[in-house]
């Protein structure tokens, strides 16, 4: 990726302006750690609470640059057949029937079994060629030639094992297949991993990416965020719920609401055309922010109070 294809990448302000225009708004420490990455040609490791916008965030890199995103969604057990390349069996072994069948045609007028061999072992190596090759998300981000947005989603749920793997791919950017050779590509493709810190990531894998935090936002900037995704929402309303989210943050919950429950929150109540928050809406919907029955009902405990302090914010 060079930067005279990607203009909208040469300064920090133009990140931060396209990102909004995309509905994507984001801290200028975001901007920079974009900028940065596109410059340095490094892999950004996103880690932060769920739902505070990491995957968005490659999403929406690759709507501004118009680029494909790949994702590969890690798992506990992911290896290099899912992640990286696999064979196309069923195809090879389809060819291996049609050969069968011709085997009398192919070995006519050969003299030995030297010579037999010989034009038995040229079939061999097509069965072994880019068009038997079943590129996964690893393989398919370096095959772009315009270069792609590669999200490593999850990389945290992964193993060790597949953290070693991404050592070698991400330090050159190619891939050795023992039946073809090396594979590199002519475009780097720019690399999110994201993280939800379940797990420590390897020190060595740190080391070759930019790291980036996102924690929960401010109040101004989930106002804004709120702002730019349901537009239509009341500005008290819009104040209210925002400042009501920050106060069941700051409780001993199980999972604390995200942006995106809070963005679900603010549809929600434009569905029940509610014009301020009271008592009663805020019991009903309360399942939309918590996942858990424990936290609803802490919540509910202290909703009097939530509601004051929410009110008095707004």
């Amino acid at each position: 990726m060079h930067i005279q294809d990607f203009p909208q990448l040469e300064s920090i302000e133009r990140i931060e302006q396209g990102f909004e225009a995309l509905g994507y708004i984001c801290s200028t420490k975001i901007a920079t750690a974009v900028f940065l990455a596109f410059q340095l040609r490094k892999p950004v490791l996103v880690e932060g609470p769920p739902g505070v916008g990491k995957t968005e965030l490659a999403k929406t890199c690759a709507e501004l640059l118009s680029v494909p995103l790949i994702r590969l969604q890690c798992y506990e057990g992911l290896d290099e057949a899912k992640a990286l390349y696999e064979w196309k069996y069923g195809k090879q072994l389809l060819y291996t029937q049609v050969l069968k069948e011709k085997l009398g045609d192919l070995l006519h007028g050969a003299k030995g079994l030297a010579e037999s061999v010989e034009r038995l072992h040229q079939f061999g190596d097509i069965f072994y060629s880019e068009d038997f090759l079943e590129p996964r998300p690893l393989l398919k981000a370096m095959q772009q030639e315009r270069g792609a947005i590669l999200l490593i989603d999850e990389v945290d749920k992964s193993d060790y094992e597949f953290e070693s793997l991404l050592l070698e791919i991400l330090s050159d950017y190619q891939v050795s297949i023992p039946e073809i050779g090396t594979v590199k590509a002519s475009v780097s493709p720019m690399v999110f991993l994201t993280s939800n810190n379940s797990r420590d990531i390897s020190d060595a894998l740190k080391r070759r990416c930019l790291h980036l935090y996102i924690p929960f936002p401010s109040v101004e900037l989930e106002e804004r965020i709120v702002l730019s995704r349901v537009p239509d929402i009341d500005a008290t309303l819009r104040h209210q719920l925002v400042a009501f989210v920050h106060s069941l943050r700051d409780l001993d919950l199980k999972k604390a609401p995200a942006i995106s429950e809070t963005l679900d929150w603010a549809r929600s109540l434009l569905l029940l055309h509610a014009e301020q928050l009271d008592e009663a809406l805020v019991r009903s919907t309360l399942n939309v922010l918590l996942k858990f029955e424990d936290d609803i009902n802490s919540a509910e405990s202290g909703l009097v109070e939530l509601l004051r302090g929410a009110d008095s914010a707004a």
